[in-house]
């Protein structure tokens, strides 16, 4: 299932906006923050737990959208390596 008989994406095809993991991280991120400010609110200090948590999901979402930026320039370097390859 999901077999495309090794046939690769045309690099030409606009890439997704973000990676999905890093959307998750952001929503996981954004609903920390979110707890974490009805903790304090509240008089918990529970909300620290979700501090943390906010701040591990954030680095998170960064290094996901890192890794996609570097991955996509990898992929256009290496077709245009490819490219330049064959005209020559």
């Amino acid at each position: 299932m999901g077999d495309t008989g090794g046939v690769r994406p045309d690099p030409r095809q606009e890439p997704s906006p973000m990676p999905r993991l890093a959307v998750f991280a952001l929503i996981v991120c954004a609903l920390a923050v979110a707890a974490a400010v009805i903790s304090f609110v509240e008089g918990s200090w529970l909300g620290i737990v979700w501090v943390l948590m906010a701040g591990i999901s954030s680095n998170m979402a960064w290094f996901y959208i890192r890794k996609a930026k570097a991955d996509r320039a990898q992929a256009a370097e290496a077709a245009n390596g490819a490219g330049a390859a064959r005209t020559a």
